[in-house]
């Protein structure tokens, strides 16, 4: 990444970084919860703590490369959360070993571990991670090199912060964007990767593996998916000229056939081990989306800021209770019920893709005559 690549939320969520020092400190807390109501108290704090920085990252990203740049950083980001998760099951499976060790239980020993990790990163964020172009004061960039990505910025269409009228927010709701863009998001992250859900590592117990073999096998799905994230970002930059639809639409088609595979279940096992192992593969589509709507929002910053924080919401929102209907645990592994219902929200997101690629195209072509109309009207 060149050294504009140093994301951070705009001004108006500059308190990011040490509300990340916050969240590390709830970490070690929960090591020391001595009731489930102590946790349930202590996971609200981190989650409430933890929400503005995914999309955060992603808005600030948006604010700083030009389109043939930005899948590629969005899923760089993106494919370092899927990182994280694969160390993770490293991480899990030797921690097991530390059972007792001064007196804390393995899974204490794992929130501290975390806060160890994660506390520096935090503060260091603070000194290293800039603001948005127009109000940065980031020490290593030059006064040349901020003019530099403020016209940049420019140039890509991608319009300045304004203030928020309430011309300003009807404008907002009265657009296909955050609707159809937020809808597009719940799909993707209803779909893909199961919702969450660790079917992989439940088919693995239910065939008798050891807890280690449990934790350290579905981290290959992690490596998969940092594969496909990169591979993703280039393609739709390069070969696809930022056209982002067609990774999603190559995802979903793929999604559909292993999710009917393992809807009939009764599959040699080497089939199930090659869908599991790829089973992530699309989670890199995230970076794709948050980019995807940075283009499409371009031209009003502030419509872009709301539209990337709703679909994040909406997309958290409907993951929180929908895969509770989708997977119950009672019926794993063969969870019919969410193969099934993953086919059908699979295909709702190649179609609302589509169509939010039509909207697209209306509106391109409508801005481009508006600008033409501008430039006759000043020749004249």
């Amino acid at each position: 990444m060149s050294r504009h690549s140093h994301p951070k939320i705009t001004n108006t969520a500059s308190a990011n970084i040490p509300v990340q020092v916050v969240w590390s400190v709830l970490t070690i807390l929960l090591a020391k919860c001595q009731t489930p109501q102590h946790i349930y108290a202590v996971r609200f704090f981190v989650g409430l703590t933890e929400a503005s920085f995914y999309p955060g990252l992603q808005f600030l990203i948006g604010s700083w490369y030009r389109s043939d740049e930005l899948a590629k950083r969005s899923c760089i980001f993106h494919a370092s959360g899927n990182l994280a998760a694969m160390v993770s099951g490293y991480l899990m499976t030797g921690i097991f070993r530390l059972e007792g060790v001064n007196g804390f239980h393995a899974w204490q020993w794992l929130f501290i571990i975390n806060t160890v990790f994660s506390l520096p990163i935090a503060i260091a964020g603070y000194f290293f991670i800039p603001d948005v172009p127009e109000t940065t004061k980031a020490w290593y960039l030059t006064e040349n090199e901020i003019a530099l990505a403020k016209r940049r910025m420019l140039l890509e269409g991608r319009a300045p912060r304004a203030p928020y009228t309430k011309a300003k927010i009807k404008k907002i709701f009265s657009t296909w964007h955050i609707y159809l863009l937020s809808l597009v998001y719940v799909f993707y992250n209803n779909s893909n990767g199961y919702g969450g859900i660790p079917v992989f590592a439940l088919w693995l117990q239910s065939k008798g593996y050891n807890k280690y073999d449990i934790n350290t096998y579905p981290t290959i799905q992690f490596a998969i998916t940092i594969v496909f994230t990169i591979f993703y970002a280039w393609t739709s930059d390069g070969l696809f000229k930022g056209r982002r639809w067609p990774p999603i639409v190559f995802v979903g088609v793929i999604n559909i056939v292993f999710y009917i595979s393992l809807a009939v279940w009764n599959i040699p096992d080497g089939w199930k081990w090659t869908i599991y192992i790829l089973g992530l593969f699309g989670v890199g589509l995230s970076g794709i989306i948050h980019a995807w709507v940075s283009e499409i929002c371009s031209r009003d910053n502030e419509e872009r800021a709301f539209a990337i924080a709703l679909l994040n919401v909406e997309g958290q929102v409907i993951q929180t209770w929908l895969p509770l209907l989708m997977w119950p645990v009672s019926e794993a592994p063969r969870s019919l019920k969410g193969y099934v219902a993953c086919i059908f929200i699979t295909a709702a997101m190649i179609v609302s893709v589509f169509i939010a690629r039509h909207f697209q195209k209306r509106d391109l072509s409508k801005n481009a005559s508006d600008e033409e109309e501008t430039s006759d009207a000043a020749a004249h």
